[in-house]
């Protein structure tokens, strides 16, 4: 699989100055963490859930969690989850063009009984996503993992998701990012990504952003989101991948400001109808939080509804300037450090300080490709969309 693969090949040619790479779910975990893009979310409760998930595949879909957690009634846990073996059993039985597959457990005790129960289709398995991870819950989880991956033979990945109170509160934060640091440390190998539960932070206050609002424009939830990658997401060699908050929106609510999407890069891509649309369907809010979770040293985001997918992946593709400027700051000769003016000459690249910065550029490059020149995220999008 690859990031825009489901567009022509021809298309793609003439979008990339260099297109996505290829991989599978045997890849690295480097690369495998860069390239979750936006992670579709689906109640295992679905009965069609197979065909959800190879038509969402068709569409550029690269990695779905489906869900026995907060997504589906207590009472359906049980159902939920021999739908789920039947749905693996169907998805292994034609095995072409299936994305990269984790399942959000409740308890740690579902993780073993799950892949035992799975069989042969346990394949198809990346990994589990562990809830409401603490030091103290993880712990049990990860455990479980270990056996897991041991007792069926294959690699399997933990996505822990912070979201508990604990975190959330101010006088336990830092004693509870300190133990998630510890438990992660430990485990280093089988995390793949971290994940950010907003919705559960805004519920520990009674909150619910607006579809005018970001996750950074409520305070209380921006200042958790600096601290966890502050502790957790280090450009060092310590930090993991961090994953984007859930956007919650999908149709169009009343509005109390104006969209935030400028009309010139539509009207230069003559893509006004597409501009129009994502306004109608509240999705200027989500690109403009996309681009701060990259500012805020987030990649990827987690996902509720397939409309989310391709701004996610458009705005992820490394424009031809990055590009450049990477390439520049990295160049052996360049090890001593220095300043240098930027191949576009609008800025100032100093050599030390960006090289973190250009090192994590190159890895996004490597999986969700780099834009032609005269190529923007309105062609991209574009074309991600088209059928």
């Amino acid at each position: 699989m690859r990031h825009f693969g489901h567009v022509p090949p021809a298309v793609r040619k003439d979008l990339f100055h260099q297109e996505p790479c290829a991989f599978t779910a045997g890849s690295s975990a480097r690369v495998l963490s860069a390239a979750l893009g936006a992670t579709l979310y689906s109640p295992a409760t679905r009965p069609s859930l197979a065909d959800d998930v190879l038509k969402q595949a068709r569409r550029g879909v690269v990695s779905m969690v489906l869900c026995l957690e907060d997504s589906i009634d207590d009472a359906d846990v049980v159902a939920a989850e021999t739908n789920l073996v039947r749905q693996f059993a169907d998805l292994d039985a034609r095995a072409e063009g299936v994305p990269l597959l984790f399942v959000r457990v409740r308890d740690p005790l579902q993780i073993p009984d799950l892949v035992q129960r799975l069989g042969a289709s346990a394949r198809l398995l990346c990994g589990f996503v562990l809830p409401k991870f603490t030091e103290e819950r993880g712990l049990p989880f990860l455990e479980a993992l270990t056996a897991a991956e041991s007792a069926c033979g294959r690699r399997l990945f933990a996505m822990p998701v912070l979201e508990s109170p604990q975190l959330l509160h101010l006088e336990t934060r830092a004693e509870t990012l300190a133990g998630i640091a510890r438990t992660v440390e430990k485990y280093r190998e089988r995390i793949l990504a971290l994940r950010l539960g907003v919705t559960d932070f805004c519920s520990a206050y009674g909150l619910r952003r607006s579809p005018d609002m970001t996750a950074y424009d409520v305070q209380i939830v921006a200042n958790v989101i600096a601290d966890v990658v502050n502790v957790l997401g280090r450009a060092d060699g310590s930090g993991f991948t961090i994953t984007g908050p859930v956007w919650e929106y999908f149709r169009l609510q009343e509005r109390m400001f104006k969209p935030q999407l400028r009309r010139s890069p539509f009207l230069e891509g003559r893509a006004e109808a597409l501009r129009t649309a994502l306004i109608e369907h509240d999705l200027d809010g989500l690109l403009r939080e996309i681009e701060l979770d990259r500012a805020n040293g987030l990649l990827g985001k987690t996902c509720i509804h397939p409309s989310h997918v391709m701004p996610v992946h458009a705005l992820s593709v490394v424009s031809h300037e990055e590009f450049s400027d990477a390439q520049d700051i990295l160049r052996p000769e360049r090890d001593g450090g220095g300043v240098l003016r930027s191949a576009y000459t609008n800025k100032m690249n100093e050599v030390k300080p960006h090289r973190a910065w250009a090192e994590r550029t190159l890895l996004r490059a490597e999986v969700f490709g780099v834009a032609a020149e005269d190529v923007g995220f309105v062609d991209l999008l574009a074309a991600g969309l088209a059928d």
